[in-house]
């Protein structure tokens, strides 16, 4: 669906127009073409699921306009648009009891097509690490950390927010978004290198 059909589609869905000072949801389609596709990343790579993640990611986007004008501006739209696809996420685990990573294989998804969401290999040792071409070694590691420590690795990694962006948009204390990020970080490491061993025997 381009970017004109989904903003008219969201329009005649919404509730009644918000009497508002202007905000960036003003003009809709703007914010789609800007931001859909990071969106779409986040949620295809927290639930595996490419129809749930157009779904959801739609579903963003019509929240973000019904509830524009509680937008405050005391966060970018990217990280308020996060935050709402987070919840979304959070609301599908709870009512659907839909466990993270519950189809993270090769089958579910193409490594190659995870391998383009990633960073580019020359920045960091992390992104080094995220960037071999191990890919789905890789996922199942990811796969077995924690749903917290998964989500705060899936921001850093896959959506590129800074620690201050994934403290905002979770809502968790930036210290503790170091901590388990932190955590996460370790825990692959060793789960990959003990795989890659494994597999070299």
């Amino acid at each position: 669906m381009s970017t004109e059909a989904l903003a008219t589609n969201l329009l005649a869905d919404a509730e009644h127009p918000v009497a508002a000072l202007p905000t960036p949801f003003d003009d809709l389609a703007s914010v789609i073409e800007t931001h859909r596709s990071r969106i779409f990343r986040f949620l295809l790579a927290s639930l595996h699921d490419s129809d749930l993640a157009e779904t959801l990611t739609q579903e963003t986007f019509l929240r973000a306009w019904n509830s524009r004008a509680s937008f405050r501006g005391d966060c970018s739209v990217a990280t308020w648009l996060t935050r709402i696809a987070l919840n979304l996420v959070r609301d599908h685990t709870r009512t659907q009891r839909f466990r993270f990573w519950r189809r993270a294989s090769a089958q579910a998804v193409d490594p190659t097509e995870i391998a383009a969401f990633l960073p580019h290999p020359d920045s960091l040792v992390e992104s080094r690490l995220i960037a071999s071409e191990q890919v789905s070694l890789l996922w199942q590691a990811v796969k077995t950390l924690s749903d917290r420590q998964r989500t705060i690795f899936l921001l850093r990694f896959v959506e590129e927010m800074d620690l201050t962006e994934i403290a905002s948009a979770t809502g968790i204390p930036l210290s503790t978004v170091k901590s388990h990020l932190y955590r996460a970080l370790a825990h692959i490491r060793t789960r990959f290198a003990q795989t890659t061993r494994k597999s070299s025997l």
